[in-house]
């Protein structure tokens, strides 16, 4: 199997071959020197190459770009180094900064999270659509996913209230549902977008996703005369119509956890 992963993989290890022996990477790291760090500098017919696992699943990936190299017979020493992430406060972050919340250790919260609360960054957007020229399989997908931010799921309101039991609170207003169905619809409006759709699991959760899905019924009363329709889908059939007909969508909004699934 590991045999016909490596043909597979041809492509990218020719890549690699040609660039291993003019590409150095530098970068930043609490506590360790760069000059600590080996260069990418040929020994013994093998180039030497740092590896960072990091957190989460770079642990797993990690070994298998291992095995994968290994199997294509790339001529590298592997050099392993391992670190983590690290708390730092006070100092403004690098222009260049890419923020992480640590996998593997309890008690931190998402920084994605915390900003979009400070910030009250409360609509997250993604644009899907063919790419002229590369081939798919399904053609004509044009549609906007949009997400409420700042609440939901990853309203970050959990707690052990037991040992073995974990109690997570979902919050939904209808003020911030509100917010993000005229978002939608005011987004819909200003690109020549003929339909919303809101994407939701009422038929479970009747009293949160009940909110959302009438709370956004509501405001598209208010956007009737501009001629954008609007329908809901519960979230398991959207899954599924989104990979069998993704044409169907235009404007989909969505709580939280479903528009980042």
């Amino acid at each position: 199997m590991l045999k016909t992963f490596a043909r597979t993989t041809t492509p990218i290890i020719k890549l690699a071959k040609q660039n291993f022996p003019r590409t150095v990477n530098t970068t930043i790291i609490p506590g360790v020197s760069p000059s600590s760090l080996s260069s990418t500098t040929k020994y013994g017919g093998k180039y030497t190459i740092t590896l960072i696992p990091g957190d989460g699943i770079g642990q797993e990936t990690a070994a298998s770009v291992k095995t994968i190299f290994k199997a294509a017979n790339v001529p590298i020493e592997w050099e392993q180094l391992d670190v983590t992430g690290y708390t730092q406060e006070g100092d403004l972050l690098f222009k260049q900064s890419i923020l992480y919340t640590p996998i593997s250790k309890l008690g931190h919260q998402s920084f994605n999270v915390a900003m979009r609360k400070e910030l009250d960054i409360y609509a997250s957007l993604v644009l899907i659509k063919n790419i002229k020229g590369y081939p798919t399989r399904h053609k004509n997908v044009n549609f906007a996913i949009i997400r409420e931010n700042t609440e939901g799921e990853y309203s970050g309101l959990e707690h052990q209230a037991y040992p073995g039991v974990v109690e997570s609170v979902k919050i939904v207003t209808r003020a911030k549902t509100e917010r993000i169905a005229r978002f939608a619809f005011d987004f819909a409006l200003k690109n020549g977008r003929k339909k919303v759709t809101c994407v939701h699991k009422a038929n479970i959760m009747k009293l949160g996703d009940g909110l959302f899905l009438n709370t956004c019924r509501a405001v598209a009363e208010d956007y009737k005369s501009s001629g954008i329709k609007f329908d809901d889908m519960i979230v398991d059939n959207c899954s599924m119509q989104l990979v069998s007909k993704p044409q169907q969508f235009d404007v989909m909004v969505m709580p939280n956890l479903y528009g980042n699934i």
